[in-house]
């Protein structure tokens, strides 16, 4: 179980109306029933939302999308002139900012049409995962009663017990090593490709071969990617993988580090962790995790605002679920393991 900061609880008033909005479209995320929801749980109200078209059409998206591919550009056309260093954070930052905006499309934009919103983030400058995929991994995750079950939620860290008895000593020791924060941050990523490989053979050998159709289109798209990276602009295809695709991996890794954890109650599941305006964009304000499971649809230039007027109700809703910053949970977990990765209960 992870250390946390606690925060006294405080009355959340009354209790008022509450929106419990799911994602449309080909992949949709389950009801879940009202005693699991974390906004009924919490008695939070729901966020007000302007009535302009800026914020109807989520414009500031659409805005930061088009910052995003110019950054991504530019960066890989003046590759050779910026420090590997420089390159690295640079170029990881961007890559993990493009898979926010995904997440983003999952849930936000509702204004806009399905294929809209899925071309604003359909170039795989990640490469390594199909958007199709993560699209309806994701939505299945978000079935709260379902958070950390290791069989149901297609996000948890936690293996059942039956799957730990059925792993090889190796690899239990590497999952428990993955607990700790450097471990994570430098094998999280291959370890994520490790699972995703494991499932595209399952499927095959299983008979299915559905998905060959969506990895094709996925190394269809890919393709104006790297024509772009390593024959217009020069790039080796292990610096693109170097600077781009693994840091921004390692980034990922380090937001979803601790962001659930096992708890009696769905809503003492899901983190809070405060962040910098650095952090707060390049994860569009998902660090504020309990807010985003609360109101799955909301955009994200609208959470920080939420969070701070309703701070006090919010850190009582989730337990006290909470850290400082990124700093704190390196500070913490640098050692020591942030959980026991055998799930307590399923």
């Amino acid at each position: 179980m992870p250390t946390m900061s606690l925060v006294t609880p405080a009355s959340t008033g009354p209790a008022t109306k509450t929106i419990e909005s799911a994602p449309t479209g080909k992949a949709k995320v389950p009801a879940t029933d009202s005693s699991t929801s974390p906004a009924h749980s919490t008695r939070l109200p729901a966020p007000k939302r302007s009535s302009h078209a800026w914020d109807r059409y989520e414009l500031p998206t659409i805005a930061l999308a088009a910052v995003l591919y110019a950054a991504w550009a530019a960066l890989v056309w003046w590759h050779s002139s910026i420090p590997g260093p420089l390159l690295f954070l640079a170029g990881g930052y961007v890559a993990q900012l493009h898979f926010s905006l995904q997440h983003e499309s999952i849930h936000a934009m509702r204004h806009l049409p399905i294929w809209l919103r899925t071309a604003v983030v359909w170039p795989p400058i990640n490469l390594w995962l199909p958007y199709p995929f993560y699209n309806k991994g994701h939505s299945t995750h978000h079935v709260n009663a379902h958070l950390t079950h290791p069989q149901k939620d297609t996000e948890t860290a936690y293996h059942s017990p039956t799957q730990w008895r059925a792993m090889s000593a190796t690899w239990r020791a590497i999952y428990r090593a993955n607990q700790i924060l450097p471990v994570r941050l430098i094998c999280g990523p291959f370890l994520r490709l490790v699972r995703l490989a494991r499932n595209e053979y399952r499927c095959l050998m299983a008979g299915d071969f559905s998905r060959l159709k969506i990895w094709a289109i996925h190394a269809l798209s890919a393709t104006p990617v790297l024509y772009f990276a390593l024959a217009l602009a020069g790039m080796r295809w292990w610096e693109y993988l170097l600077y781009f695709v693994y840091p921004g991996m390692m980034l990922g890794q380090l937001r979803t580090f601790t962001e659930h954890r096992c708890g009696e109650r769905p809503v003492e599941r899901t983190a809070i962790v405060e962040s910098n305006s650095i952090g707060g964009l390049l994860y569009l304000y998902n660090n504020l995790h309990y807010v985003h499971h609360l109101f799955p649809t909301l955009p994200w230039y609208h959470i920080p605002r939420y969070f701070r007027a309703h701070r006090a109700a919010v850190l009582h809703g989730n337990g006290g679920f909470y850290y400082r910053g990124y700093a704190e949970i390196a500070r913490r977990f640098w050692r020591t393991s942030v959980f026991d990765p055998v799930h307590p209960r399923w």
